[in-house]
Formats: C-alpha cells, structure tokens, sequence
C-alpha cells in the first residue's frame, strides 16, 4: 500500500515511466493445433452441423480410433453415429476410417466400382457423399505392407476427389469441405504428422473455416524455381528452402492441398515465374502424382517457361525395407531436396 501511494504522489509522467519499465508487455502466443486434434475439431463441428454426418471404422468408438482421431466423439453423439461396424444407408453423409490406407485395398472394388461411378452412373440422381479417411504414406518402421501412398491410386480414378493435408490449417479446412461435399472424397492424413502442433490462425479457429477443395497454397514465395509437394514433405520443402535462401537461391513451395482435382493454375502460374520446377512426394516414382504434374506442365503454356527440365523427388521404386537406415534411403529426406535443386539451377 505504501508503495502505491507513493506512486499516487509523482508526477503522472513520472508514474507512467515506472509502470512501462516494471511491466512487460508481450503479445499473446499463436494457438498451437495438432493435426490429429484439428480433424477431430473438423469432424466434430460437421457432426454437431449436420445430424446426417455419423463415423464408421475400425476401433473409432469407445476406443477412440486407432490414432485417437475420433477422441470423445463416441461419448458425445452416441452408438448412432460413432459405430465400429460398417453399414450402408442411403441419404446419410458417413466418414470411414481406414487403420491405414494400406487397408482399403480390401474395399478398394466398393470404393472404385460403387462410391466412384454411382454419382456418373446415375445421371447425377444419386450422389454419394462419403469420406474415406486415414493415415497413408509411409510411417515408420512398419515396412512394405503398411507403408504405401495412395495419392497417385485414388487420384487416377474419375469420380473420386483427392485430398492430401500437410498442417492442422489444411487438415481442419479439408475434412469439413470433404464432409460437404456430395461427392466421395479420399483424404490421405500422414500418421507422423497426426502429433505435430501448428499455428492455428483465428479464422481456422471458426466453426465456418473451409478450404476449397481443388485449391494449392504458396508456403512460401521465391523466384529461383517452383518446389511442389502434398503432405508431410511439404514440410522437408520448406526446412529446404530455408537452408538455400542462406546461399541466395529463394524457392517458391506450393502445398498441392488437393490431388484430385489439381490445381494445375497455381503451379503453372509459379513456373512462369521461376522458369523450374521440383516436385517432391513420398510415393514411388512411376505414374506417380509428381510425373502428373510434369505431363502437364510439358503439354501447358508453361512449358516454354522452362529453362531446365523438370526434376522429380520421389520414394524409392522399391517395397519399404524394414530396417531404418534402409528405410531412410527410401523417402526423400532434406538433402535429396536441396540436391535436386541445386541439380536443376545447375549450382
């Protein structure tokens, strides 16, 4: 009390000097969201949203998924809609989870041959709005059978939309616009990336945010040459870019967000900038979602743009090995990155 009032009997700028220099202001720290917490924020909204949204997969419901995705949505909507066994229901928006994609290979003639063409078949009568979603890619240490990206499989087939998140941003907005959408839409989650925090911007914070599905993202802007990637080697991208842009190369890194449809505007628009292109994924080399976007880019108005050929990033066209240094060799790690860039500019 004493030291108060003697505050009350300074002069009022000499009060206001004290107070600046005893306390600190510091702007309020950015919400962290992780990926696994960001879909289930996602899929919880469109839940509460929507009475016609309901969850089916293996282990999603009183043991909340094999990932814990689906956390505390069993307790909250109900044997109704959070259901551990599969069933099918006309008019009724359901997400299934795979353990793995590497899974779906057992329902892959449901998901081809039913969810893909009954929308065409049908003369757009009946729409089949379904979500498959799960971890895809490879993990670790899980070797060949549980290890493979399904982005260049799924994103093949007319009639399915593609997804592919890297950060809690991408994973909340892509889940709620896949769960909108009155088509099937496959979403491939990394299970490495399901415990990263990210940022979590106040708009995505809003039980309204979506991303638009078919839309890429520019990470980061730069002039040297296009770095194009989807899931977690967004992020080996971006950990890339930063080494060069200490040697003076700036790479422009464009998050794909969507397989299927592609945004092939942004990328286009990125290499006529740049005048070279890098693209970078975790799925083998062949048909793979990165020679897609070669092909085009080799048959767009972008072509002409190029001042070296383009240059692929790929796994290794082998089954996943299980021991880890051999496992290592076989993803694109950050200096295969740098290499290819580097490579491409001729540096």
């Amino acid at each position: 009390m004493a030291a108060v009032s003697g505050l009350v009997r300074r002069p009022l700028r000499e009060v206001s000097g004290l107070l600046k220099r005893r306390f600190h202001w510091t702007a309020p720290a950015a919400l962290q969201v992780t990926v696994r917490d960001a879909i289930n924020q996602g899929m919880d909204e469109e839940l509460e949203r929507d009475e016609k949204v309901f969850l089916l997969g293996e282990e999603v419901a009183q043991y909340d998924g094999a990932y814990k995705v689906s956390r505390g949505l069993w307790k909250k909507y109900g044997d109704k809609r959070i259901i551990d066994t599969p069933i099918s229901e006309a008019g009724l928006r359901p997400i299934c989870e795979f353990m793995t994609f590497n899974f779906s290979m057992q329902a892959i003639d449901q998901v081809i041959n039913s969810a893909a063409k009954t929308y065409y078949m049908s003369g757009g009568l009946q729409p089949v709005p379904i979500v498959f979603r799960g971890p895809n890619g490879a993990s670790a240490g899980v070797a060949a059978q549980h290890s493979q990206c399904f982005a260049a499989w799924y994103g093949h087939c007319p009639g399915l939309k593609v997804v592919s998140p890297w950060n809690s941003e991408d994973a909340k907005g892509l889940i709620k616009s896949a769960i909108r959408d009155n088509n099937p839409v496959v979403v491939l989650e990394n299970e490495l990336m399901y415990g990263v925090p990210f940022e979590f911007p106040p708009e995505a914070q809003s039980k309204d945010f979506l991303i638009p599905i078919g839309k890429a993202k520019i990470e980061r802007q730069g002039t040297h040459i296009t770095v194009v990637s989807h899931s977690r080697p967004v992020g080996h991208c971006l950990e890339a870019a930063a080494v060069l842009s200490k040697e003076g190369v700036e790479c422009e890194v464009i998050n794909m967000r969507t397989i299927r449809p592609m945004d092939m505007e942004t990328i286009e628009a990125s290499v006529m900038k740049t005048n070279h292109l890098v693209t970078v994924e975790g799925g083998w080399p062949q048909f793979g979602v990165g020679a897609e976007i070669c092909a085009r880019i080799m048959e767009g108005p972008a072509f002409n743009f190029l001042d070296a050929p383009a240059v692929r990033v790929t796994g290794a066209d082998v089954p996943m090995p299980y021991a880890k240094i051999l496992e290592d060799n076989s993803i694109p790690q950050v200096k295969d990155i740098i290499f290819a860039i580097k490579k491409t500019l001729n540096i």
